[in-house]
């Protein structure tokens, strides 16, 4: 497209260097894959997937939940919030309030019942951008709740992971949610009702430890990141240069970590289609 140029479209006449580069701001982004520059609207058409090499970039959890639903939701425990049960600082619970005002969710999950394709489900959707998705109280108790709403209702449960694990300024308290939730779903195991676990772009720690991967279906999105400790942990402990994509949802599904890995477009028909065979 080097014929379309500015001068000749004349598009920003009349405007300052300011004023240009405001209204291209935001337009246009740069996929960290592949590094083309990508049109903003694009990205957005094709499931924040780069059109050019499918890189999938990371997606905030409400958008999630609006990907897999039908149509519309009920969201449960929006009023539960974190303190801070160690009575450590001020700072602490500053973060809580800059990423409660950043994301507009009460902590790092949101939960929600609805339909997909037709079949009742509960959701959680965890989300990176508040403390990186990790996981203390709030977290562990409103998936405990959601496991418990599927046992209720014999309604399949997904839980989409996202999380960099453990919240470590909850220290034991956080740790505890490993247990708590693993056995919440032992009990939903039991009452035979469908679990799909869903591990995006990063999936670590004691989450990685825990729930993410104690679906009846493990599914992993390209390219995502997963496992317990980082790469640059393992190799500096173990002294080894680590395989070509090591971690990666490609590798674990190698090397029988997953079940399946699917893409984004994909993933709301291979999770219907899964359903039908877990439940019809």
């Amino acid at each position: 497209m080097a014929w379309f140029t500015r001068e000749k479209t004349g598009m920003d006449e009349g405007l300052g260097e300011g004023e240009k580069r405001l209204r291209t701001e935001g337009l246009w982004l740069k996929c960290e894959s592949c590094g083309q520059i990508i049109w903003k609207k694009a990205l957005d058409e094709n499931l924040q997937c780069c059109p050019k090499c499918e890189f999938h970039f990371r997606v905030d959890a409400r958008t999630r939940l609006g990907m897999l639903f039908d149509d519309g939701f009920e969201e449960f425990d929006t009023g539960m919030t974190s303190c801070d049960p160690l009575r450590l600082d001020e700072a602490y619970r500053a973060k809580l309030a800059t990423a409660k005002e950043a994301t507009q969710a009460s902590d790092a999950v949101l939960s929600a019942s609805g339909s997909l394709d037709g079949r009742r489900v509960n959701i959680c959707a965890m989300e990176w951008k508040f403390m990186g998705g990790s996981m203390g109280a709030v977290v562990g108790e409103k998936i405990t709740r959601a496991v418990e709403r599927s046992v209720d209702s014999r309604s399949p449960l997904i839980i989409i992971s996202a999380s960099g694990g453990a919240r470590m300024q909850e220290g034991t308290i956080s740790l505890m949610q490993l247990a708590k939730i693993s056995a919440a779903l032992m009990r939903l195991d039991e009452a035979r009702v469908p679990y799909i676990s869903v591990l995006t772009d990063p999936t670590s720690g004691g989450v990685t430890a825990s729930f993410a991967m104690l679906g009846d279906l493990n599914i992993g999105e390209p390219g995502a990141l997963i496992g317990f400790a980082g790469p640059r942990v393992i190799e500096q402990t173990i002294r080894q240069k680590l395989p070509e994509g090591f971690q990666r949802s490609e590798f674990l599904l190698e090397h029988g970590f997953l079940d399946a890995v699917v893409k984004r477009s994909d993933m709301k028909a291979y999770i219907a289609r899964s359903l039908r065979f877990f439940c019809d």
